[in-house]
């Protein structure tokens, strides 16, 4: 341990935001709150890390993070309501495939929410390509999904057939009717495992499932939900074991069916991906962390990206600022203090109007964070670094 004694003129600033969907991705995010501080404070010393947990923009972080990276566009896969999607997965140095769901099967995709008949089909032929090629291990990030089909979707496009040999049919609530399962045909994991990276703990039933809890964020009323609880758990009494581990409900239930299926583990995506971007060791040796998201709600802090960093920051003692498009729940770090945060849709004056300019409002974020975090920041006491 040495100490690391700090320059009161100039501070290191680490800006780590997750995307905000469906509006900026994690690197423009990144760049816009940067370009902000630093009009207002040249002098600084600002490192980008753009991260995800998982969901939306996995694929483009980890890609950025490490060198030799392949992407494979495959050309058009099923998108989530069936019409064609680009398909792409990432080659990493080592024989690893990543392929992220929201990429091929996420909710942006839709036309309109079909929460009972839309498909995880096209991740499953983005990851039957990744295998054949001879792929030696395989991290799927799970978030952003537009379907409640337990993943059955996906494991039809890798082989799985009902009894009879025939096609599983689309959506969630075709599961209901199952009857039973042909696994011989199924196409075997690569020989190094499967993570599954998400941002929720949910198992797949009850009422903190993946029906109960994410259902109606994809259009699903009360008697959609039950509908779709009924239909998971069918399918989960044909499948096999792995509906009740913390990760199941991810994705609409697509963890599960990893996990039933091919043996996946779970991995919490938010901490995974910040050893990968090396996150935790530039927070060590910083003044600063800024991140943010889309919406920070009461969901924020159960396994999201914002609400690992914010544990982080306060473990290693370093004074975190949080920019959200929204903020609907009070942040609160795990000592009890409240982080430093603004909201795009107080400083546009509308939540339209945040969405509509995120850079513009973005940059705005960033300058006055850097006229209200530094004094708090450089008032405090030097830490204690590796």
């Amino acid at each position: 341990m040495s100490e690391r004694r700090r320059a009161a003129a100039s501070l290191s600033v680490v800006v780590a935001p997750d995307s905000f969907k469906g509006s900026l991705g994690a690197a423009g995010v990144a760049a816009a709150i940067a370009a902000g501080w630093s009009s207002v404070r040249p002098g600084d010393t600002i490192r980008l890390l753009p991260q995800a947990d998982g969901g939306e923009g996995t694929l483009e972080t980890i890609e950025a993070a490490v060198p030799g990276s392949v992407r494979h566009e495959i050309g058009p896969v099923t998108g989530p309501d069936g019409r064609p999607t680009p398909g792409v997965w990432l080659e990493l140095p080592d024989g690893t495939a990543v392929v992220e769901l929201a990429q091929m099967s996420g909710l942006p995709l839709m036309d309109r929410p079909d929460p009972l008949g839309a498909t995880t089909f096209g991740l499953g032929e983005v990851i039957r390509s990744a295998v054949t090629a001879g792929v030696r291990r395989l991290l799927v990030g799970l978030g952003g999904s537009a379907s409640t089909d337990g993943g059955a979707g996906a494991l039809a496009a890798l082989g799985l057939r009902l009894a009879d040999g025939s096609d599983l049919p689309p959506g969630g609530a075709a599961l209901a009717d199952l009857t039973g399962l042909d696994r011989s045909g199924l196409l075997a994991p690569p020989p190094d495992g499967v993570v599954l990276l998400t941002d929720v703990s949910a198992p797949l039933l009850g009422p903190g499932g993946a029906a109960a809890v994410f259902a109606p964020q994809k259009g699903a009323d009360r008697a959609q939900v039950g509908l779709l609880e009924a239909a998971l758990a069918r399918f989960a009494t044909l499948l096999g074991d792995g509906a009740s581990i913390p990760g199941s409900g991810a994705a609409g239930g697509a963890g599960y069916g990893f996990l039933a299926a091919w043996g996946a583990r779970v991995e919490p995506g938010a901490g995974y991906l910040a050893t990968i971007t090396g996150l935790d060791e530039a927070i060590v040796s910083s003044d600063l962390l800024l991140t943010g998201e889309g919406r920070f709600d009461a969901t924020s802090t159960g396994g999201k990206l914002v609400g690992e960093l914010i544990r982080m920051a306060g473990d290693r003692h370093v004074r975190l600022g949080l920019v959200a498009g929204q903020i609907a729940a009070r942040p609160v770090a795990p000592d009890g203090t409240e982080p430093w945060s603004v909201a795009l849709s107080d400083l546009a004056g509308s939540v339209d109007s945040a969405v509509g300019e995120p850079a513009r409002w973005l940059f705005e974020a960033g300058r006055r964070a850097a006229r209200e975090l530094p004094r708090d920041a450089q008032a405090a006491v030097p830490k204690m670094g590796t």
